[in-house]
């Protein structure tokens, strides 16, 4: 089926193009979700005229996405997880924490365009992607760190000297036996 997109759609096309597609994502995902349209010779005819509105609201839309890029440009997030002992990083950082955060700091931003490969699971400082536009991208500063664990502290009167032991709670230990022994009784035979 083709079918006129009318809006970018990633590893499909860009907004005005005529693309061929399978008729199930063009029934079940781009004409449900307003993207696409059926391409019929009325609809090619409409295209014209909506290929130079989009140029002028590409436009547009590209210079308040250099302005916002900008505002992203400054941003830096900071999350905490939780990590073992050997600096293991329990959980992970994904697009939609990021998204989460940003909306908390008063920054609205779509977690789809968050170009976040596979979610951060180590901690460290990330530079991450966020596609605006189909020619803007800002960058974003992440820090993901460890909660460190709380270690429980021992009063300095309390602990034990490098050089002593710690004594271990005594064992309570039954006697040994060296007369008992396991079978029958010596006065039985085994059967006949």
């Amino acid at each position: 089926m083709e079918v006129i997109l009318k809006e970018d759609v990633t590893n499909l096309g860009f907004r005005g193009e005529v693309v061929k597609v399978a008729d199930g994502y063009a029934r079940n995902y781009l004409l449900p979700r307003k993207l696409a349209m059926q391409a019929t010779d009325t609809n090619k005819a409409v295209i014209e005229q909506m290929k130079t509105s989009a140029a002028r609201r590409s436009a547009g839309e590209k210079v308040k996405a250099e302005e916002f890029a900008a505002k992203l440009d400054a941003v830096a997030l900071t999350f905490t997880r939780k990590v073992g002992e050997a600096g293991h990083l329990f959980g992970s950082v994904t697009s939609a924490d990021i998204a989460t955060e940003l909306a908390a700091q008063g920054i609205e931003v779509d977690r789809r365009k968050i170009q976040l490969g596979e979610p951060l699971k180590s901690i460290g400082e990330f530079t991450v992607p966020v596609r605006l536009h189909r020619e803007v991208t800002a960058h974003i500063k992440v820090k993901v760190q460890g909660d460190k664990p709380e270690e429980k502290k021992e009063p300095e009167h309390e602990k034990p000297s490098e050089h002593e032991k710690p004594t271990e709670p005594a064992k309570h230990e039954e006697p040994k036996r060296d007369d008992v022994t396991i079978g029958p009784p010596a006065e039985q035979t085994q059967f006949d």
